[in-house]
């Protein structure tokens, strides 16, 4: 999964220019790595695992698996360090591209101040952002009989708003 750890390494890459160019910033870093190998022990569809929150998940889709340990690594890093804004980033390449074609990324946030200060820098250096829409019909795709989540609403559709709908339930 070559293209799984882009978000991981622009994560680490935008935290070792911080670090070099000393700015002034409070920053923690958490980086999810994983190895994705399948083996007797892998989570089959219809599993139920729980998260390091407490939340279960149904394993909806086997391929949506980068969502689960990203709300691990979120929910570890609100819990060890007082986080005043968390961005996770992931690139979620294909549906992005499928929404906004290459010339923008998306940004899902709870805070228009946030899109607005990321929209700039973006415009700044020609990195694109647009805010995307996170609505209830993505929440309730999320929903789970069996567990507290699912982990894929099921459905070929908004695959970007459906990993933003899931993470969005670890955050604090």
């Amino acid at each position: 999964m070559f293209l799984d750890k882009h978000g991981a390494t622009s994560v680490l890459s935008a935290f070792e220019s911080i670090v070099k160019e000393k700015v002034q910033i409070n920053v923690t870093c958490s980086i999810g790595l994983v190895e994705n190998f399948i083996n007797q022990n892998s989570y089959r569809p219809s599993d139920i695992i729980k998260s390091r929150k407490g939340l279960t998940v149904e394993i909806g889709n086997t391929d949506a698996e980068g969502r689960l340990v990203l709300c691990d690594c979120m929910h570890w890093t609100q819990e060890n360090y007082k986080v005043h804004t968390l961005i996770e980033e992931s690139t979620l390449t294909g549906a992005m591209i499928v929404s906004l074609g290459a010339s923008h990324a998306g940004i899902y946030s709870n805070s228009k101040e946030l899109v607005q200060s990321l929209s700039q820098a973006g415009e700044q250096v020609n990195e694109l952002v647009w805010h995307m829409p996170l609505t209830d019909y993505n929440r309730d795709m999320m929903k789970s009989e069996k567990a507290d989540l699912n982990n894929h609403g099921g459905k070929m559709e908004a695959g970007s708003a459906q990993a933003a709908a899931f993470l969005e339930h670890f955050v604090e």
